[in-house]
């Protein structure tokens, strides 16, 4: 059966939970959380990153995440919390809901970068 974006979307947004960053940081402060950012090079490099974020486009997030790929990256921990974040919640709903697909559990979408930044998150340049 064909799917569209619109439908992916909502799948997405149903499995995975969007949080504020106010709930961001309050699950960064108690630990054992990767924050991910699936933005693309660019947008990085013109905005920066959250403070202690690791950087895995969109694209390599499959085989960053799955510890059975040579791309693996060790930060990716099934018992940890993962908080994923892009430009403006899409992406990063699509990639949380692949990492629950893939057997994370606690996955979250934070959304939008610039609603971190402009909570007063910390942000440290490319």
């Amino acid at each position: 059966m064909a799917t569209n974006v619109k439908q992916m979307m909502e799948a997405a947004n149903a499995a995975v939970p969007r949080i504020t960053p106010a709930q961001a940081k309050e699950m960064m402060a108690g630990g054992n959380v990767l924050v991910v950012d699936v933005r693309d090079a660019p947008e990085l490099q013109a905005s920066g990153k959250i403070a202690g974020a690791v950087h895995v486009s969109r694209g390599m997030l499959e085989f960053r995440a799955d510890p059975d790929t040579p791309y693996h990256d060790k930060s990716f921990a099934r018992d940890k919390s993962v908080i994923l974040y892009c430009a403006s919640g899409g992406r990063s709903a699509l990639g949380a809901k692949v990492l629950k697909d893939m057997g994370y559990e606690k996955v979250h979408n934070l959304g939008a970068f610039k609603d971190w930044a402009e909570s007063g998150g910390a942000v440290e340049k490319a």
